[in-house]
């Protein structure tokens, strides 16, 4: 008998990049195996922050479907500039406007929630009760925990007392639940304070036919001669942007060396602003996935410049896809993150400590230099890849555990 799945998350498809992509990509392949698929979502905005002109005008309520999969949908507030209050407000309008969507799910054994946001685990909680169900939550990122620690919430966190009341509340959530996963080893430590419900390894993954530098053609943004060193993401508070500004001055007088930089987010355009009279930077808007192999693939270093204080609330996904390049990378942060230990193991690039200017300069001009050894680390960095986060293995285990869940 086919088992009855409801997933809840605000990004989806047409969503094509970060968890709008994961979520598509993991129903797909659950209903290629034979579940029915219901999804309680939002109006795709992300990461432009703004809802797609395609369904700008359409009702607050709508349900469509793609791929034999029934979507439901709620027209979320989703604001111009998402300050952390504004961030509230769209979180809160999503979760109580969606409650409507609940009942359309008729058949249901297992909820899949997916947080961000926190408040999704309600809706699933919600739909478990009245439909029987088990209730499985998938953490992406501990969105209050990387609030405070980015600077989302202002420079000294949130209030403390207003924090505590929001750890409770997510404490009191978890604990509801069947069983709750997340992304990275060190996640998954830190879910094991948060709570004693079983807990489950489920990383993001990587398609080696995707994402394959032998099958890939010369991306447009990235035809100079030039060293291209490319930023592909979204342009948010989790990056370090000021770090970045004073990486690309120091190399602005070089004629060999140009920085692209492809994405939207909230911190666009002020980086535009600040960045308006480098020579050597060119911003570019996100690319459809269908070219997403050809971009990753035409650079010649990737960079991820990440603030020093998140440690272990979030596991960035784009370095799968860095690393599934073949191409190497530099990544900054925390030097007790996981990411880290991606790049200790596979030799596939450096991780450098964000405070220090010096180590990525010298890398830069190291893998300048040395381009053969650049590619011997790029295939290095694919090889690991492939072997320890591959798509096909990943979700086979994932729908291996659903089936022993659901039993």
């Amino acid at each position: 008998m086919k088992k009855n799945l409801t997933l809840i998350a605000i990004n989806y498809f047409p969503e094509d990049t970060a968890i709008g992509l994961y979520n598509t990509q993991m129903t797909e392949y659950l209903a290629k195996n034979g579940y029915n698929i219901d999804v309680i979502t939002g109006f795709p905005y992300y990461p432009q922050w703004k809802i797609r002109e395609a369904y700008t005008n359409r009702p607050t309520f709508i349900d469509e479907e793609h791929g034999g999969i029934k979507i439901h949908r709620y027209k979320q507030y989703v604001p111009k500039q998402p300050s952390f209050a504004k961030r509230i407000l769209h979180l809160l309008d999503f979760t109580f406007g969606s409650i409507r969507n609940l009942f359309k799910v008729k058949k249901c054994d297992l909820v899949i929630a997916i947080v961000p946001f926190t408040t999704s685990i309600m809706l699933g909680l919600i739909l478990a009760k009245m439909r029987g169900a088990k209730l499985w939550v998938h953490i992406q990122d501990f969105e209050f925990d990387a609030a405070r620690e980015s600077g989302l919430a202002g420079g000294k966190g949130i209030n403390s007392a207003v924090f505590s009341l929001l750890m409770k509340i997510e404490a009191w959530l978890l604990a509801r639940a069947d069983i709750v996963s997340t992304i990275s080893y060190s996640m998954l430590e830190k879910l094991k304070m948060k709570t004693k419900v079983q807990s489950y390894f489920f990383p993001n993954w990587v398609d080696q036919e995707e994402i394959n530098h032998e099958t890939s053609k010369r991306h447009p943004f990235l035809e100079s001669d030039k060293f291209k060193i490319l930023y592909s993401g979204n342009i948010g508070a989790k990056q370090d942007w000021e770090f970045f500004i004073k990486i690309a001055e120091h190399y602005n007088q070089d004629d060999k060396i140009e920085f692209v930089v492809v994405g939207d987010g909230a911190g666009k355009r002020e980086l535009l602003d600040k960045t308006s009279h480098f020579r050597n930077i060119r911003h570019h808007a996100p690319v459809d996935f269908s070219e997403l192999s050809n971009l990753l693939c035409s650079a010649d270093l990737h960079i991820l410049f990440q603030k020093n204080n998140v440690i272990d609330t979030v596991m960035p996904s784009k370095i799968l896809g860095m690393m599934a390049s073949a191409k190497p990378s530099i990544v900054t942060g925390n030097p007790l993150s996981e990411a880290a230990k991606l790049f200790e193991e596979s030799k596939g690039g450096y991780f450098i400590d964000s405070d220090d200017f010096a180590a990525v300069t010298r890398n830069i001009d190291y893998l300048l230099g040395n381009l053969d050894f650049s590619r011997r680390m790029g295939a290095a960095a694919r090889e690991y890849i492939i072997e320890k986060f591959s798509r096909t293995m990943v979700l086979d285990l994932f729908a291996a555990q659903i089936d022993h869940i659901c039993t």
